[in-house]
């Protein structure tokens, strides 16, 4: 008998070091940030980002300007450094299934969007510059290939973090 409890809290251990594994690079995002758009005039927001491994999940509330703002929910895919993307509202609606793709300091998250026939596509860049500080960009496309920039900007941490 202690043999088979040794054995499972083993695997339970086990089970709880890989999705620590999968998900270390996504912990960079805990604390406290101050967001900087770069268009001229932009008051600069406060993003909390409150981050924890649930189980098979990792998830982020965030708070924006002391507003609770959605809950993002990250799945692994069947890639390593691949993950899907959910975000909860505050109202309980989930928003649509996105992607991630970590490549060392480059996240880079997708989705589209369907209007009756049409589709745009998003992509959202964010390039790491050391473990406090973040360029992002904005981008859309009609067709998946030419992408504009639709805004850009820099988040630095402020407060708690990794």
């Amino acid at each position: 008998m202690r043999l088979i409890l040794l054995l499972a809290l083993t695997a339970m251990s086990g089970a709880a070091w890989a999705a620590e594994t999968i998900f270390a690079p996504l912990s960079i995002y805990q604390g406290t940030w101050k967001v900087t758009r770069a268009s001229a005039g932009a008051k600069p927001d406060e993003l909390v980002n409150q981050c924890a491994l649930l189980g098979k999940y990792f998830a982020c509330q965030q708070t924006i300007n002391g507003q609770q703002g959605n809950l993002v929910v990250y799945v692994p895919a069947s890639t390593p450094g691949h993950f899907y993307t959910q975000n909860i509202t505050p109202a309980g609606r989930a928003t649509g299934r996105a992607n991630l793709e970590v490549e060392g300091n480059k996240w880079v998250y997708t989705n589209t969007w369907d209007q009756g026939g049409s589709t745009t596509y998003y992509r959202t860049t964010n390039l790491f510059t050391g473990k406090n500080k973040i360029h992002f960009e904005q981008e859309e496309s009609s067709d998946g290939k030419d992408y504009k920039v639709t805004g850009s900007g820099d988040e630095v941490r402020t407060g708690k973090g990794q």
